[in-house]
């Protein structure tokens, strides 16, 4: 073909024409070369219109206290083949870059979270849980699994050497967990804590031991069957794939990581080229196989998830890149996220659930109980607290693309009755799936390792504020805050009578920090929560404004700096005395005319913050609302994040507006504003 389009080229440069059959042949030819391409850009363009439809979707499963990746599966489901048919059975093959390149992105969030500085205090709860998930739920799972091989259609009547075998790689498959979905269960609520960091220790490290554990059972399995010996020359061969995959993941992708990161180009650019280093991966596994069976009849499988998870982890711990790596996987992973578990629900072959589900309850319940003992072994060899014994299995009954991967490998490796094997895993991969999400996220709530604001509640037309602690300092405040117009109340744990009741302000005599006392106070209702006891207390009354009551606005007093971080956790503004008055001169000196200002120093001039409720004004420009011509809007403070506002700023409702003007005109801006 190639020599029919030279002489083609060389008659048209003599000026000979073409006969009307050889434009046909080339208009052909290009079309089958072009074709192909031109249908996967229009497959993958309808596929992200629907991830993006999906993303929108799947929040209203967070409404009701569903994980994000639930609703992405079900609305893939949904959007696939065996329902709605929007989007084709062959989108799992022709799209397998987008999984594949979402999976190695995983891998590296994975391998990021295996920072060994701060996994030091947890190096025994990981290794005891991962000895339990690991070890008790494969050796017990695959017992189970002979158990009833009468029932499961791949072991009914094989040799019982065979059903052994067979037993172990389902017993393996049993063992794999979903690094994607744990990953963005713990992104949605922010969680962090002792227990969030062992699940992510034990998942990463288990699905790579998991690796390993597969290659070896598989072995042995396809030796049994076809009829060979598994010597040691398999043994060793296996090791040193493993061995390769090591080399090439931890020296050659952590180096390649190293070089795209220390690059001067913009973030986003960064973060594309992290995620095709990343696919980069899976088709180097892919041409090494084919490669090598041909040269030396005998396939060089290197794992793309290994080499990933090591590269990260390379970055992770020996390199000065792991700020900037962490903050590109933050800001890429929603994307990546919604992408990959929509395509996995598209891809969930939902029609075999009917023919297999007797079985598929089998293995699901089967692994549902080992790996409840197997947690509760491991934890109590780890001796975790009760609260994170009960709880501990949970997080680990996702499954998903390391699972369906290795259910693919087996279907590949024994087509007689891997189809069988890999739809069976499919429907306990789905069962699992819908579980398993859920199933954490309640886990890390009843721990209480969350970090997700609760609502909010509307605004009722009266500023509330809670000042916790008893001092001249709360009491001067409080004061304050009633001429600007407050309702305040002074929570204290001091008895009664241990100190003189100023009688201006409304005093509250509480037993601890709890939600019902604070319930007694319309804690649910008030704008904002000034914390001035111990940073140990302090916090205590932060996370509960935080989680419990959704405050606009907690403010806090530091006693030690080295507990910023804990208090920013939770969103708090943070005043450290031992900074503040050097910071507040500093203003005075640059700028004393705006701090005076801000400050509310300047005669009849104040600065306030004023949340936007009337819905009249909603929509409307800067440039055209009628405000005193002595106010100034400084800023906007729109979902969390601060505007530097200009004429042609749209308000829109909730907008917490920073102005500054005298306390009259603020006062006809305040009832504007307001409902």
């Amino acid at each position: 073909m190639v020599l029919f389009y030279q002489i083609a080229l060389q008659d048209i440069n003599d000026g000979l024409s073409i006969p009307d059959c050889v434009h046909e042949i080339i208009e052909g030819e290009l079309k089958t070369l072009i074709e192909p391409y031109f249908q996967l850009i229009i497959l993958s363009l309808g596929f992200f219109v629907i991830a993006i439809s999906a993303n929108q979707i799947a929040r209203t499963f967070q409404k009701i206290r569903l994980p994000l990746i639930t609703g992405l599966i079900f609305t893939g489901i949904l959007a696939g083949p065996y329902v709605l048919q929007l989007i084709p059975a062959e989108a799992g093959h022709e799209l397998s870059y987008i999984s594949e390149m979402a999976l190695a992105f995983i891998a590296f969030a994975a391998g990021s979270e295996l920072y060994l500085r701060e996994l030091r205090s947890r190096f025994k709860s990981i290794k005891w849980n991962t000895f339990g998930q690991l070890i008790v739920t494969f050796v017990l799972g695959t017992i189970g699994v002979y158990f009833f091989a009468d029932s499961i259609p791949y072991l009914e009547g094989r040799p019982v050497p065979v059903i052994w075998s067979l037993s172990a790689i389902t017993a393996a498959v049993f063992v794999a967990r979903s690094p994607a979905s744990a990953i963005a269960v713990i992104n949605e609520l922010k969680a962090k804590g002792p227990f969030t960091q062992t699940v992510m220790g034990v998942t990463v490290v288990k699905d790579f031991l998991v690796i390993v554990l597969f290659s070896i059972c598989i072995s042995v399995s396809q030796s049994l069957i076809h009829g060979t010996s598994f010597d040691m020359v398999s043994l060793a061969l296996l090791l040193g794939e493993l061995a390769l995959s090591f080399g090439v993941g931890f020296y050659l992708y952590g180096g390649m990581l190293k070089i795209a990161l220390s690059l001067k180009i913009i973030r986003w650019a960064k973060a594309l080229l992290v995620l095709l280093i990343g696919y980069s991966a899976y088709l180097l596994s892919h041409h090494l196989r084919t490669i090598s069976e041909e040269y030396v009849h005998h396939e060089v499988f290197l794992e793309p998830l290994l080499m990933c998870i090591l590269a990260s982890f390379h970055v992770t711990n020996f390199s000065k890149y792991r700020p900037e790596f962490l903050k590109i996987l933050q800001d890429s992973g929603l994307p990546v996220y919604i992408a990959f578990f929509t395509l996995t629900g598209a891809t969930l072959n939902i029609s075999v659930m009917g023919h297999v589900i007797g079985v598929a309850l089998i293995l699901f319940f089967i692994r549902l109980v080992t790996m409840i003992i197997g947690s509760y072994v491991g934890g109590y060899l780890a001796k975790d607290p009760p609260k994170h014994l009960h709880y501990g299995w949970m997080p680990y009954i996702t499954q998903a693309g390391v699972a369906l991967g290795l259910a693919t490998v087996v279907a590949n490796e024994f087509p007689e009755w891997g189809s069988q094997f890999s739809a069976i895993i499919i429907a306990v991969i789905i069962l699992n799936q819908f579980l398993g999400p859920p199933l954490f996220k309640w886990a890390i709530y009843q721990i209480g390792e969350d970090r997700v604001r609760a609502p909010g509640q509307e605004f009722d037309g009266i500023r509330d504020a809670i000042i916790v602690g008893f001092e001249p300092t709360s009491v001067a405040l409080a004061r304050q805050l009633k001429e600007k117009g407050w309702d305040v109340q002074l929570a204290t744990c001091k008895g009664v009578g241990s100190f003189e009741e100023p009688p201006d302000i409304k005093i509250r005599y509480i037993e601890g920090f709890t939600k019902a006392e604070f319930d007694k106070m319309n804690a649910d209702k008030t704008e904002a929560f000034v914390l001035m006891l111990s940073d140990e207390e302090n916090l205590e009354v932060a996370e509960l404004a935080y989680h419990t009551y959704g405050t606009r606005d907690v403010i806090v007093r530091l006693n030690h700096r080295y507990n910023s971080q804990k208090f920013l956790n939770f969103e708090a503004k943070i005043i450290d005395p031992a900074t503040a008055m050097v910071s507040l001169l500093d203003h005075f000196v640059r700028s004393p005319q705006a701090t005076s200002l801000l400050l509310g120093m300047e005669k009849g001039q104040d600065s306030r913050d004023i949340e936007l409720l009337n819905a009249d004004l909603h929509g409307i420009p800067l440039r055209d609302l009628r405000l005193p011509a002595d106010v100034i809007i400084l800023s906007i403070m729109r979902g969390g994040q601060t505007i530097i506002s200009h004429g042609y700023t749209r308000l829109r409702l909730r907008d917490i507006v920073t102005v500054v003007g005298s306390n009259e005109s603020l006062d006809q801006v305040q009832f504007k504003f307001d409902k």
